[in-house]
């Protein structure tokens, strides 16, 4: 994560891990538009796995012993996809996301309400883990390498947006997760938070463009 601003404003960009991990599981589990708002494929595609004669998603027996429940506030009952959400809604959210990360193999505790989206956890991890692995590798790397650049996208819109109104910006913050998604864009998916296509964060003129009419809403 990499922090610009002020004491009066705050722009936190991140690629978090707890993010990628739980899209990879919807690609990977068929939950197709799940979320709200329903965010693009990820790229390069994970191909959902299904089994070969039905078509339906295998399941992976729980011991007993795993199945002793425990309310975790990531959602009970309800459809696989009902599960997904509830994850998606505290991944997606940097205040509720546990520093440590939600996900802790092998049985994945956090989904001990969530019977359906633990199973499908537990099926799908290896797969998911080294694909995320690699993405946020080449999050990190493009950070490193573009920082001064993407640095000031944030600080130039800001302060341009200061001298239009001739005073300081007040108080705001933003958090911007960068997702390697399919298609180019940007979706408001919490109060502080947007989820930004990594395409549109390395295209400096149209991330600039999409940015400064959110800071106008925001200073």
């Amino acid at each position: 994560m990499f922090v610009e601003g002020t004491l009066r404003w705050q722009v936190t960009e991140d690629c978090p891990w707890d993010l990628l991990m739980a899209l990879a599981v919807r690609d990977l589990a068929g939950l197709g538009a799940a979320g709200e708002p329903a965010l693009p494929r990820l790229a390069p595609a994970l191909a959902p796995v299904v089994t070969a004669n039905t078509g339906a998603h295998p399941v992976v027996p729980s011991s007993a012993g795993r199945r002793s429940r425990t309310d975790t506030g990531t959602g009970e009952g309800g459809s696989l996809a009902d599960q997904w959400r509830a994850w998606f809604d505290v991944a997606v959210d940097r205040e509720r996301r546990p520093l440590g990360g939600m996900l802790h193999p092998p049985h994945f505790e956090v989904f001990d309400r969530a019977i359906e989206l633990q199973d499908v956890v537990i099926e799908h991890y290896e797969v998911a883990a080294s694909w995320a692995h690699e993405r946020h590798a080449e999050y990190v790397q493009a950070s490193l390498l573009n920082h001064a650049r993407r640095a000031a996208d944030i600080v130039d819109v800001v302060r341009e947006r200061e001298y239009e109104l001739r005073r300081q910006a007040g108080y705001f913050r933003l958090d911007l997760d960068v997702l390697p998604l399919s298609s180019p864009g940007a979706w408001i998916v919490g109060p502080h938070t947007v989820v930004v296509s990594a395409s549109l964060r390395d295209d400096s003129p149209a991330f600039r463009d999409w940015f400064r009419p959110l800071v106008s809403a925001l200073v």
